[in-house]
């Protein structure tokens, strides 16, 4: 298994409450690529929201292969704004990308 870091790109179509995105990300949170060596050089966050409503995810995942990880991130994003409150229609899901792979090997010189 390898672990990727997958941006879940969207718009939120009504706008969004404050309460909402903490609740977003705190369901969100154990995928937090600032887990990975990735994250934490990067400084990847967790959910950017850009005023005009759209807004990137970006979550770690363990699969098999590429197409595997960005279907589970999918999945874990449409979960979590389900589980806040937001339907489908409420927040419009890109296609999720593969933003980095960390293959957990070390590779000092």
């Amino acid at each position: 298994m390898t672990t990727y870091v997958i941006t879940v790109p969207g718009t939120f179509v009504h706008g969004m409450s404050d309460g909402a995105r903490s609740d977003i990300e705190r369901r969100l949170r154990p995928q937090d690529p600032k887990n990975t060596d990735l994250g934490e050089n990067e400084e990847l966050s967790l959910l950017t929201v850009e005023e005009d409503g759209r807004f990137a995810a970006r979550v770690e995942v363990e699969a098999a292969d590429r197409s595997s990880a960005e279907h589970e991130a999918v999945r874990l994003v449409s979960g979590a704004l389900r589980d806040s409150g937001l339907a489908e229609d409420d927040a419009m899901l890109g296609a999720a990308v593969v933003t980095g792979i960390d293959t957990g090997i070390d590779r000092e010189l």
